[in-house]
């Protein structure tokens, strides 16, 4: 069992407390139990601190004063509580080996210190680093490389050519390399536009259940090292998304943008295709980016929600937009003459 002293070396932070108290789990500011460590980031909670039993509190210095219970002093609380919280994973930890009746093609090459769990079906040519998790029902398809430390969630499936850099972690139901929406009409229907490249994920990138990312139509699509991107998000052939940028929930990316590295786009962001986002872009949810974004900087264009009957009458008049700016250009001139 850990100690708050432990923890306090592990987190280079100032412990003001027992150094032997145990802490055996992590819970919130509002609910820790005596064994547990929370943490305060936003000063608006601290009416909750002051009442909290955890074993300790991860806070700021100028906090310190209002802490009934052990403190351990950082700059920045959450940060490190994200860095304590390594210490405490309950995710399984398969032991290394190949389950009776997973599928392997002879071509394949599999590390000896891998797991490859029930059900899995790896094809001819991939490559799975030291370390790689597989677990059930997954599919690799032919020519991909999974590399060290890998976790791959059950019922991935993974196309053929389909590069995963090290610690590169795919949660379930995820869906990489399968074609791009690429059709060229013929008159009297779709002619279909094979997808011949692939798609080359970086290292330490974390992709949640259900998103897809499709293949390339002739250069790969490609995810930067550090990159997060959260459950049931789109990423569409040929596109580029930099390094450590982080795509919320539902986030749709049309084929071949450009999206730069340390970007941040909320959930239900939309971006049109065959545009480009700078370096260091925020854009706010629910936001359809239909242009380039050259300059860093925060971006918006969503609704909040309104009372209904103020909303309905904003509607209207936003349909008049046009007609009223014609009316304006026309007064300006006419004040000119």
């Amino acid at each position: 069992m850990l100690t708050l002293g432990k923890l306090a070396e592990v987190l280079g932070a100032e412990l003001v407390g027992n150094a032997d108290q145990p802490v055996d789990g992590l819970g919130t500011i509002q609910s820790a139990t005596s064994t547990q460590l929370a943490f305060l980031a936003n000063p608006r909670y601290r009416s909750f601190m002051e009442q909290t039993a955890a074993a300790a509190v991860l806070i700021t210095e100028d906090q310190k004063a209002f802490c009934p219970v052990a403190a351990l002093i950082v700059k920045d609380p959450y940060l490190c509580f994200a860095k304590a919280s390594a210490l405490f994973d309950n995710a399984p930890n398969p032991a290394a080996g190949i389950h009776g009746s997973a599928v392997i093609d002879p071509s394949a090459r599999v590390d000896a210190s891998a797991s490859i769990g029930p059900n899995v079906v790896i094809d001819a040519e991939v490559t799975i680093g030291k370390g790689a998790i597989v677990m059930a029902n997954t599919v690799i398809g032919a020519g991909s490389v999974i590399g060290e430390q890998c976790r791959i969630w059950p019922n991935v499936t993974i196309y053929h050519g389909v590069t995963l850099g090290p610690r590169t972690i795919i949660h379930a139901n995820c869906v990489l390399g399968g074609d791009g929406f690429g059709f060229a009409f013929n008159g009297a229907g779709w002619t279909k536009i094979h997808q011949v490249g692939g798609v080359r994920i970086g290292a330490d990138v974390e992709i949640g259940s259900g998103t897809t990312i499709d293949r390339g139509a002739i250069e790969d699509t490609v995810i930067g090292n550090g990159a997060i991107l959260d459950n049931q998000i789109q990423v569409a052939h040929n596109v580029v998304i930099g390094e450590h940028t982080a795509l919320a929930g539902k986030v749709g990316i049309a084929g071949s943008s450009k999206i730069g590295s340390y970007c941040m786009l909320g959930g239900a962001v939309g971006v049109s295709g065959h545009i480009e986002i700078c370096d260091k872009v925020q854009v706010l949810g629910m936001t359809l980016v239909s242009s380039s974004i050259t300059r860093p900087g925060t971006y918006g264009s969503a609704l909040p929600a309104d009372e209904q009957t103020r909303y309905r009458k904003n509607v209207a008049r936003f349909r008049k937009l046009d007609e009223l700016a014609r009316r304006v250009r026309k007064l300006e001139r006419f004040s000119d003459d």
